[in-house]
């Protein structure tokens, strides 16, 4: 809310709207006498159920009370055009266009002068239970005092206490709230490594570092439907806690490592794992562990998605592949669209044809990356996963236009993109004849636009409505860096490492159970394994 205050309020301020607001304060919110509390008691049913509770609201311009819960004052307000409402157990304010509980200094007023003449009538003393932040604090003009009025008829009740014009000087100059803000390292723990454990270690700190999934698990949102201590969400939970705790001393994930490999039996045994099969694993197990942790829409109904559930799991990390295959005779176009958690790179000295696709080797720059002669960026990779593949005359699709098998052309675009993008670079090759690993240094950028390759992106082009400077600043595509998996040494012996961003500019590097500051400059010349992407409209620290 802006310092000026909600701006719907000014419609409701007209003729004798103090004198109409003093009276729903006095009857139906602050119940001083027995008089007011029978009326309240008697009249403050929902117009709609004929509920009593419900977090029942009164309309301030009608005559309409309705619950909260279950939106019948919703209903009136988008009926009626009937845009304010009052909390009658609270006396907050709602607006229903802002959709949140407003401020305004003249109804608070209001409210405080009508509240105090409550108390009075009541003759109860009060009993002050616990203080927390007014909304207001950010701009340091409030701080709300919880009040607990022990009396029938007056419920928890909450009034404001103004801080001093010293006391607003003090919290402007506070050193050490400041220092908390940019130096603070909770959430850094290292892990100790129970016998080639890295791969599961370094997945561990990217997870615990996803900003969306650390309050998820920090607000305490899993239930839990399983009957044995079998659950990996559960563990994970805990895991959240141990490492926001505070605890500087290295964890040990002996629990989590054997939900895994109950779970994950291919991941049994002390032998080193692939990192990137560790995610989706783990990825998998909780994506099944948290189904009862569904988001709700508004109406309290579970989300409609026919590609995934609504899980925090496929929340976050899920996105929409689609795959177009078009015929060369009639070019009618086949559609599909397939869920995806992670998407898989191929790097240039594969046994898979791979061309350099960078824009000239002048040094140039796309989506932040550096473009020097011969080298490679994320960026070119990503432009050959979407490129169209021609699929040749031994992969014949029957067509539906032709009623026949045709020769096509197939093209992935991305349909709808995660909260969290993980991108996997194929440095480990196996097949028939050849097991290695592939060193190409790949670089990637701090900040990545993925507009160019979505599906609508493509479609614009084909119909000739491309708006280039309209994709730029489409946000909704543009992502931040903030964690990165490499692997040190060869494919039969090597090491996993990653780094973590904890601020915006701040990076450290966890090697199991040690965690160094990095720099930049570190992180971005690593070779690279998985790297984890966050949206930038959601992210916040």
């Amino acid at each position: 809310m802006s310092p000026a205050g909600c701006s719907h309020v000014n419609g409701y301020k007209v003729d004798n709207w103090k004198q109409n607001l003093r009276v729903i304060y006095q009857c139906f919110v602050w119940s001083g006498t027995a008089e007011t509390r029978r009326r309240k008691a008697k009249s403050c049913i929902c117009h709609m159920c004929g509920a009593h509770l419900n977090r029942l609201h009164s309309c301030l311009y009608c005559v309409f009370f309705g619950c909260f819960t279950k939106k019948h004052i919703h209903e009136h307000a988008k009926n009626k055009r009937h845009n304010l409402a009052i909390d009658l157990l609270y006396g907050g304010i709602y607006c229903f266009v802002c959709q949140d509980y407003i401020y305004d200094k003249d109804m608070e007023q209001i409210a405080k002068e009508e509240q105090r003449k409550a108390w009075k009538l009541q003759g109860t003393p009060l009993c002050f239970c616990a203080r927390e932040l007014n909304a207001a604090f950010r701009n340091e003009a409030a701080v709300t005092l919880c009040v607990s009025f022990v009396s029938a008829g007056i419920g928890e009740k909450y009034t404001t206490w103004e801080p001093t014009k010293r006391e607003l000087e003090l919290l402007r100059h506070n050193p050490k709230r400041r220092k908390i803000t940019t130096n603070c390292t909770i959430g850094l723990r290292g892990l100790i490594n129970l016998g080639n454990t890295c791969f599961m270690n370094c997945i561990v700190q990217a997870l615990t570092h996803t900003p969306l999934l650390r309050d998820f698990f920090l607000s305490d949102r899993h239930k839990c439907e399983m009957q044995s201590n079998s659950c990996l969400v559960c563990e994970m939970s805990q895991l959240f806690q141990e490492f926001y705790s505070g605890h500087r001393s290295p964890h040990i994930p002996f629990r989590l490592l054997h939900l895994v490999w109950t779970h994950a039996r291919h991941l049994a045994g002390y032998e080193q794992q692939d990192a990137h099969e560790f995610l989706i694993a783990a990825l998998d197990v909780l994506h099944r562990h948290c189904k009862g942790d569904t988001i709700r829409d508004d109406n309290g109904k579970k989300a409609n998605n026919p590609n995934h559930c609504n899980c925090i799991i496929d929340q976050i990390f899920t996105g929409g592949l689609q795959s177009d295959v078009t015929c060369q005779v009639c070019h009618g176009v086949s559609t599909t669209i397939d869920p995806f958690w992670d998407i898989s790179l191929d790097l240039p000295g594969s046994s898979t044809p791979f061309w350099p696709l960078s824009p000239g080797g002048d040094g140039s720059t796309v989506n932040g990356e550096s473009h020097l002669s011969g080298s490679t960026t994320l960026t070119d990779c990503l432009r050959r996963f979407t490129r169209p593949e021609h699929l040749g005359s031994s992969a014949k699709i029957k067509c539906g236009g032709c009623h026949s098998y045709q020769e096509s052309t197939k093209q992935l675009t991305m349909k709808k993109l995660p909260i969290v993008a993980c991108f996997h670079l194929k440095r480990f090759e196996h097949s028939a004849k050849l097991r290695r690993k592939i060193t190409t240094y790949v670089s990637f950028p701090l900040e990545l636009d993925m507009t160019p390759f979505m599906a609508s992106s493509k479609e614009s082009r084909m119909n000739g409505q491309y708006q280039q400077t309209v994709d730029v600043l489409n946000n909704d595509n543009k992502y931040s860096l903030f964690a990165v998996v490499n692997h040190q040494g060869t494919l039969e012996s090597g090491h996993y490492t990653s780094f973590i961003r904890q601020h915006k500019d701040q990076w450290f590097k966890c090697d199991d159970a040690i965690i160094t500051k990095a720099s930049i400059k570190d992180v971005l010349d690593s070779e690279g394994y998985l790297l984890f992407y966050h949206k930038q409209f959601l992210e916040y620290e």
